[in-house]
């Protein structure tokens, strides 16, 4: 008897994790939406668990409150996919390790949208802005260091701080959803890339001194700041 118990919780087991598997196959998944200079934002209303694949039974990958660390401004997530006629959304995640990416459903916030975008040349010390794929302002930069060097990747505007006048980093600090590859931990943070003012700083523009921050002229990061909005792309190339 107790055999016959076991083999039928094993079947029964199997049968709900193949359930499970087919579900996440068979969801419809659109491929990654094109940006053609357009971002579709997610702002969440709500903490929201981001998941493995399109269903409320996939593994979860990250928690996601629905403020921001510093600001406890509202968490605004850049789309990238979308599943089952949009009811699920892939969404770019402020996480380790740097690019991760998990599935909400729709009605964790509301959408919106953005045509700026920053694109960083690390080797050319250079960062790009666009709004809808036309440059609008290029500016020289600071990048990391050898043994502290930027990370590469695609990533977003997790929040942006207004800095008081004089105060080192300033006029304004955008937190990126980047992390540092070398420092899990930095000035009392966990070692998250920002864009950010020289303001107290030594270093020249177009040269490679920073921690893996990006820096910015005070004018240059003021400027940025005024025309870009939370969950604007971040895109750190070589």
């Amino acid at each position: 008897m107790r055999r016959m118990m076991l083999a039928s919780r094993i079947l029964a087991a199997t049968l709900a994790l193949s359930a499970v598997s087919a579900t996440a196959a068979s969801a419809q998944t659109s491929p990654p939406l094109p940006s053609a200079g357009v971002t579709t934002l997610l702002t969440l209303d709500r903490w929201v668990e981001a998941r493995a694949w399109p269903n409320s039974n996939a593994p979860v990958v990250k928690v996601v409150p629905n403020w921001t660390p510093l600001t406890h401004s509202p968490m605004t997530l850049p789309v990238i996919q979308m599943a089952d006629g949009g009811l699920w959304l892939r969404v770019r995640l402020p996480m380790r390790p740097d690019g991760g990416t998990g599935w909400v459903p729709n009605d964790a916030g509301f959408e919106g949208s953005t045509g700026w975008e920053i694109v960083v040349h690390v080797g050319a010390r250079s960062a790009v802005v666009l709004d809808q794929a036309k440059v609008q302002a290029t500016f020289p930069i600071i990048v990391g260091k050898a043994s502290t060097p930027t990370p590469t990747g695609t990533y977003f505007v997790v929040e942006m701080l207004s800095i008081a006048p004089g105060v080192a980093e300033g006029p304004w600090a955008l937190a990126t959803s980047a992390y540092s590859n070398v420092l899990q931990q930095y000035d009392g943070g966990d070692g998250e890339v920002a864009l950010h003012g020289t303001t107290g700083l030594v270093g020249q523009l177009g040269t490679f001194a920073s921690h893996g921050c990006i820096r910015f002229a005070p004018w240059a990061i003021s400027w940025i700041a005024n025309h870009v909005v939370a969950g604007t792309p971040v895109i750190i190339t070589n």
